[in-house]
């Protein structure tokens, strides 16, 4: 055989395996796990849409809290619908963005299009998970319709420093996260949030708990299950959005 194809053939087997190995870690999806459907479903308590965006709506009175909420990179916004259903159920409107190819920095901006959509919500907080949550406090600080912030596993870009912004904040976090570790976490927090940011670290918990897809590499493992970090976030949130209530 020429040595020419020799040489090509070994080349395409390198680009193949290299292209397969970036899609597999760097850009193919996390999809949710099988039990979130249930937290899809309406009913007398929270009326669920799924298009154009994933909304959670209390059924049983108007919500005059809304909450836009940025997913992190790569996993299925179907993933937060458990977390999402949980802080709907104490009156909030949730509304989980779907960003092309599940990655926030690509759509920073969508939530405009959320606010606008919903001019009976005057009190808007701004929410997200691992990278989507440094997306949302880069959208929470240059927009000025937005009255807090809470970030799960997460901590803003440089670019998007917020420690002289009057913005209600909450982080949380979990003690066994590989991947935003909570030294990492305190530090980012200490730089770059406002001095009042209000911390909230889940003893046992991880870093893709936040969601329903399943482990992530690089990530602590858990002391917690999923459920009950789930539920310990959901009740920081709405204890921290509380004061935001007429």
């Amino acid at each position: 055989m020429d040595t020419k194809w020799i040489i090509r053939g070994l080349l395409i087997g390198t680009l193949a395996i290299g292209a397969f190995y970036a899609y597999d870690n760097y850009v193919s999806p996390f999809d949710s796990t099988p039990d979130v459907v249930g937290s899809l479903i309406s009913d007398d308590a929270i009326v669920v849409t799924t298009e154009p965006r994933l909304t959670f709506a209390p059924a049983d009175r108007p919500a005059n809290v809304g909450m836009v909420f940025y997913t992190g990179a790569r996993v299925d916004p179907e993933s937060y619908a458990p977390l999402a259903r949980q802080i709907a159920q104490g009156g909030v409107l949730v509304v989980v963005v779907k960003h092309p190819f599940n990655f926030a920095f690509l759509g920073v901006s969508e939530a405009g299009d959320v606010l606008l959509e919903h001019p009976e919500i005057t009190n808007w907080v701004m929410a997200g998970h691992s990278l989507g949550g440094a997306m949302a406090a880069e959208f929470a600080e240059r927009n000025q319709r937005i009255s807090g912030l809470v970030l799960l596993a997460a901590y803003p870009g440089e670019s998007s420093n917020l420690a002289f912004r009057s913005i209600r904040t909450l982080v949380v976090y979990g003690s066994e996260d590989g991947l935003a570790t909570p030294a990492e976490v305190e530090e980012k927090v200490s730089a770059l949030l406002p001095p009042n940011t209000e911390l909230e670290l889940l003893d046992g918990g991880n870093h893709a708990q936040f969601g329903s897809y399943g482990a992530q590499a690089g990530d602590g493992t858990a002391a917690i299950t999923r459920q009950e970090q789930q539920d310990q976030t959901a009740a920081a949130i709405l204890k921290f959005l509380r004061p935001n209530r007429s």
